[in-house]
């Protein structure tokens, strides 16, 4: 097989060297969704790669410091340690259950880590640009602590968004230091923050030599999408006055503070930020000196490794931190005297709800371990997620509906399908051994299949995984309409139809096979299962050049169910609440009044009521909430209220909840009632209803 100049390495002898990392999950929640969306791009990359014979090491690490683990930690009365351990232990249930090997997993508070950290810093102090400036910090008065950036918020000093962090606009991607938020508050506490002295440590990246090497490092062809790059010159871009471009980094933070001590600086620690990064170096180095890279004949150590000019260190990250991987990481690195990345790859989001950012705090997210637990295909979310990605910074969006047809249609209908259609046949008449001789429209088609290995193979590498999969799906399609048109089940009911019978199942595993091959990256368990049935070694991409021959099959066994919708609406449905006694139920978990705030109740008046026909339970209710217009919504109260009864009421109404897709129809919100926590025992469900002198529209403060 031809593979593609730029998949191959400085020369076409050569074995590229491959450093693959993804963004270091903070280590003070489980993973949700966007971890695993990341994590799988990565990891289909490097499998990909890997079925080329190049050789990669992929790593991670826990993001172990910061404020908020050590806020988080003194809260549940544990050290941070304990609290990142805890955390850390429950990792590995979400990389094996979706498939994605990383050769290792460390912590940024490994030994390694705090060494580097500190041997970077002074290689940069060594070098001039590190500078102590006395800065006016915000100071929360309650809790006696200087406030990290995230732990104070605000309105965006660039375009006003509300409840904004304060480093950065999620609304309009502006960068920006605390004490230019507009309205401060401390999330810690909710007190207005007061400004107080400290001294800090900078890394002087408005030098002169910084500016000239960043901008010579962002424009070498290839290390950055388009759309990044474009970014990034909005960051060096200086306005008429001279102001902007790129400022010095704040890289101190005062105790308290969990994580690396600056050397000759008592009580003052790395933020988090500058230390995080180096946390992919001792990740490496971690792996090496377990010795698990020598035991595999190569470099015998972290710094041999990394001293190959011809090593090419790759990351993967989310949009949201490209400021920090672009521009700080390149430029401590190389004026450490260290090698700087290769390529950093640079994705969106997950989304849901016409592009709504998936979360649990907006109760529209995708809880992995739910998805596992209910018993969903791993690899049905690593298809679906590839079918979305390109090599483009786009949010992907998760469509149940979508999700269920791609996964129905392409991997069982199209994909598992030819294997089914094809081997009963051979196992039954044939002793399961293949055809030698394919005859002319089988050695056609299959050629032609082989001929798009090299487009695959380019489309893998350029992260293009949808378009690599839709070139794969119409290899399927073509071979599905080969079946069609030979068709096996009626050439078995022929006289005389045996060799062609046997021709034309043999053409179907061949061409499975290199399918297979083909998707392996996205499917590397499905493809394990496929290598046993068709008793063969694990498949390379150089595969696609041979054929199998007068080769024996074993038994088929299915390979690959369909979704069942209903599990898919289990998956979004609300977690059960814990019920403590026949009086009540646990409270929710604590929150601040920013949090509430979040929240837009109204007063809305019932204009309509009717039971919705094959619903036991919902009520749809028309409603006024003095917006000018009536609003549809969905309530579950149909037993206990008689839709007459309500016309006219006056109840609450949730007024910024995304609207919902239901069976139904659209539902634009939710009105609010009461219920006992063991509705079974205590049956009762009470609508809220204002005072008298209430009017619709008037918000719930």
């Amino acid at each position: 097989m031809r593979i593609p100049a730029r998949c191959r390495g400085r020369k076409d002898h050569m074995t590229r060297k491959l450093f693959v990392t993804t963004a270091l999950p903070y280590a003070n929640a489980n993973f949700h969704i966007g971890h695993i969306m990341e994590y799988t791009q990565a990891d289909i990359w490097v499998r990909f790669q890997r079925m080329l014979g190049q050789q990669v090491h992929f790593v991670c690490a826990d993001d172990a410091h910061g404020a908020p683990i050590m806020i988080a930690a003194e809260k549940v009365g544990k050290t941070p340690q304990q609290f990142v351990a805890d955390i850390a232990s429950g990792r590995k249930a979400y990389l094996d259950g979706f498939h994605i090997a990383f050769d290792n997993w460390h912590s940024t508070d490994g030994v390694e880590n705090h060494q580097l950290s500190q041997d970077v810093y002074r290689a940069l102090r060594r070098n001039e640009l590190i500078e102590i400036k006395s800065v006016e910090q915000f100071f929360d008065p309650e809790k006696q602590m200087f406030l990290p950036d995230r732990f104070i918020k605000g309105e965006c000093p660039k375009c006003g968004a509300k409840d904004q962090y304060g480093d950065s606009c999620e609304a309009c991607g502006a960068v920006y230091t605390p004490t230019e938020l507009k309205q401060p508050f401390s999330v810690l506490t909710g007190a207005t923050p007061v400004l107080k002295s400290s001294e800090h440590y900078f890394f002087r990246l408005s030098d002169t030599r910084c500016i000239t090497f960043l901008e010579e490092w962002t424009q070498t062809p290839g290390r950055l999408q388009p759309e990044v790059f474009n970014k990034i010159k909005e960051w060096f871009a200086k306005d008429e006055d001279g102001k902007g471009g790129l400022g010095d980094w704040d890289i101190s933070r005062d105790a308290p503070y969990f994580g690396i001590e600056i050397p000759d600086a008592p009580g003052k620690y790395f933020y988090v930020w500058l230390d995080a990064p180096i946390g992919y170096l001792a990740s490496l180095k971690n792996y090496f000196d377990k010795g698990a890279a020598a035991a595999n004949g190569e470099p015998r150590s972290f710094e041999e490794f990394l001293a190959d000019d011809s090593v090419e260190q790759i990351h993967f990250i989310g949009k949201d931190i490209t400021y920090f991987h672009t521009l700080f990481w390149p430029a401590m690195l190389h004026f450490s005297g260290r090698k700087t990345p290769n390529h950093v790859f640079v994705h969106g989001f997950v989304t849901v709800n016409n592009g709504e950012k998936m979360s649990k705090s907006r109760g529209n997210g995708l809880d992995p371990l739910k998805y596992l637990g209910l018993g969903l295909n791993a690899e049905w979310l690593r298809y679906y997620l590839a079918a979305k990605l390109n090599g483009k910074v786009e949010d992907i969006e998760f469509n149940a509906d979508d999700f269920t047809a791609r996964v129905n249609s392409d991997l069982v209908g199209k994909y598992i399908n030819i294997a089914a259609r094809a081997a009963g046949f051979l196992s039954k008449r044939f002793d399961g051994r293949l055809s030698g001789d394919l005859g002319v429209e089988g050695r056609q088609l299959l050629d032609a299949m082989r001929a798009q290995a090299p487009l695959i193979v380019e489309l893998y590498e350029e992260r293009e995984f949808g378009k690599a999969l839709r070139e794969t799906m119409a290899l399927a399609d073509r071979v599905n309409a080969y079946v069609d048109q030979h068709k096996p089940w009626e050439l078995a009911k022929q006289e005389g139809a045996e060799a062609v019978l046997h021709d034309v199942c043999s053409v179907c595993i061949e061409a499975f096979r290199l399918l297979t091959i083909y998707l392996k990256p996205v499917l590397p368990a499905l493809a394990g299962k496929v290598e046993s049935f068709l008793r063969i070694a694990p498949l390379q991409f150089a595969d696609a050049s041979r054929a199998l021959g007068a080769h024996q099959i074993g038994a088929y066994e299915h390979l690959m169910q369909r979704v069942d919708a209903k599990l898919l609406d289990q998956l979004f449905e609300p977690p059960a609440v814990e019920k403590i006694s026949p009086g009540g139920e646990d409270l929710a978990a604590e929150i601040k009044i920013d949090d509430f705030t979040k929240v837009d109740l109204r007063i809305a008046k019932i204009v309509a009521a009717e039971a919705v026909e094959g619903s036991d339970k919902l009520l749809r209710l028309t409603l006024d909430a003095g917006e000018g217009r009536l609003r549809n919504v969905f309530s579950g109260i149909k037993t206990a209220y008689a839709p007459a009864d309500l016309v006219g009421k006056l109840t609450l109404l949730v007024a910024n909840l995304a609207p919902r897709k239901m069976k139904f129809g659209i539902s634009e919100g939710m009105v609010l009632a009461a219920s006992h926590a063991d509705e079974k025992a205590n049956p009762g469900i009470y609508l809220l209803e204002p005072f008298p002198g209430a009017q619709p529209g008037m918000r719930v403060r």
